[in-house]
Formats: C-alpha cells, structure tokens, sequence
C-alpha cells in the first residue's frame, strides 16, 4: 500500500506550508501513472494526518488521465493507461506527456 508512503509526504509539505495553523481541506492532482486507489488514499491520508495540523482534514484526490502524444502523426492520446501505439494511426513512436504528476493544489485553513 504505497498510498501511506505519499501521503505521509502530502502531510509534510502541508505542515511545512501550514505552520502552526489548523487545515480543514487539502486538495492533491495525482497522475494515473502512480496507481493510487481512492479508497486507500483517503484512509491512508487520516493516518498520516494524525497528530498533525492537518488531522481530520478532508482530502480531494483528483486523477489525472494519461497524456501521450504520437511522434508520427502528432496525434494527442489520453488513457487510463500508457498507450503502446497510437489509435489514430498505429505507430509505436508515442511520448508520455502527463499522468506522472503530484501536485499538492490547494489547502484549506479552519476558521
């Protein structure tokens, strides 16, 4: 369960930013490519939370699709997946461009 292992990094860099003050809300943009399951980032989250300015905050998981472009024709692909050819003109040549991303977008402060 490597939802831990991030969220326990999500936590630290709400901490560093945070300070002392009290987080109701973190919203993190996460790339298909790492494999993170909802369910588990959620309770993985309260875990890493507790004890911290940011226990029993909510936590948004936005998934980000994979993005590929194909070097053949230029054709832009997203999947859930990394494409092994491109579907507009089957060439092999395809470069990730996105679904690799942590992004800790926004945090929230109690009142």
């Amino acid at each position: 369960m490597h939802e831990l292992g991030l969220c326990t990094s999500i936590v630290e860099a709400v901490e560093q930013r945070a300070g002392e003050r009290p987080v109701a809300r973190v919203t993190v943009r996460v790339g298909w490519l790492h494999h993170v399951h909802p369910e588990d980032f959620e309770q993985s989250f309260q875990v890493a939370a507790l004890g911290t300015v940011a226990e029993d905050a909510g936590a948004e998981l936005v998934l980000l699709p994979v993005l590929a472009r194909c070097r053949a024709c230029g054709a832009s692909i997203e999947s859930d997946d990394v494409p092994m050819a491109c579907p507009t003109c089957g060439a092999v040549d395809v470069a990730l461009v996105g679904g690799d991303e942590l992004v800790l977008e926004s945090i929230e402060y109690r009142a």
